[in-house]
């Protein structure tokens, strides 16, 4: 929402903005109280939700987590941490462009650099699934597309 009030802004400069420009305004605030509760589940079980996924991470694979003797364990928890609160905050603000812009674009690199692509494109295969013990299916429907957005950029 910020990106496109932003846009708007520009756009508008001068000018009343017309009412198909203001659509999006409409549609955030119907969806703010579902956003809002889906991103204060999140905040709440965000222990919970990082422990799911890195179980269920490493019953499938044992050794995703580990380069060698070198176990990424607690590497791959701080990065998935600062991912999912990300995340959670573009789904609050309805910002996808902003996360992608700000944060996931730049971790591509950075995860292409330590061979952690293959990593984080389970990661947050996972944790689509778990996510959806803790929010209602309206709530993830709103959450879930941000996660593919993570996956889909980090597998690149």
């Amino acid at each position: 929402m910020l990106s496109q009030l932003a846009n708007l802004s520009v756009e508008a400069d001068g000018r009343y903005a017309a009412q198909s420009e203001l659509q999006f305004l409409k549609d955030y605030f119907q969806s703010l109280n579902l956003r809002l509760s889906a991103y204060q589940k999140i905040q709440a079980a965000e222990k919970e939700i990082i422990r799911d996924v890195e179980t269920k991470i490493l019953s499938a694979s044992p050794d995703l987590l580990r380069r060698g003797s070198q176990d990424l364990t607690s590497k791959w928890r701080l990065d998935t941490v600062r991912v999912l609160r990300h995340s959670a905050a573009a789904l609050l603000i309805d910002d996808r462009n902003r996360l992608r812009d700000r944060l996931l674009l730049w971790f591509q690199t950075i995860l292409g650099s330590f061979q952690a692509k293959k990593t984080s494109e389970i990661t947050f295969q996972i944790m689509q699934d778990a996510i959806k013990q803790y929010l209602t299916a309206e709530e993830a429907s709103l959450f879930i597309p941000i996660l593919e957005m993570n996956r889909s950029i980090f597998s690149k």
